[in-house]
């Protein structure tokens, strides 16, 4: 099973959906929590090439991107694959 990190804030609808179809995919995931933590938030951004929206998604310290291209990936047929299922 891939190690899928969630990077998110407390109150954010993207990081619930991408959460949600995570769950559906039957697979665990680390949630980052940064909301409150500007030097986490700092470290997210440089791992996340810049971005500093949340969620910011890694499997197997890939950097996927957000909550649509994560469904993007899903939409595509790649999703599955990276998650080793």
């Amino acid at each position: 099973m891939a190690r899928i990190e969630l990077y998110t804030t407390q109150i954010c609808p993207y990081c619930d959906r991408a959460k949600r179809l995570l769950k559906k995919k039957g697979v665990s995931w680390e949630e980052i929590d940064v909301s409150a933590d500007e030097q986490l938030r700092a470290f997210m951004t440089q791992r996340a090439n810049g971005k500093r929206t949340v969620p910011q998604i890694f499997i197997d310290d890939h950097h996927v991107g957000g909550c649509d291209d994560l469904y993007e990936l899903d939409h595509d047929g790649k999703l599955d694959k990276l998650l080793g299922l």
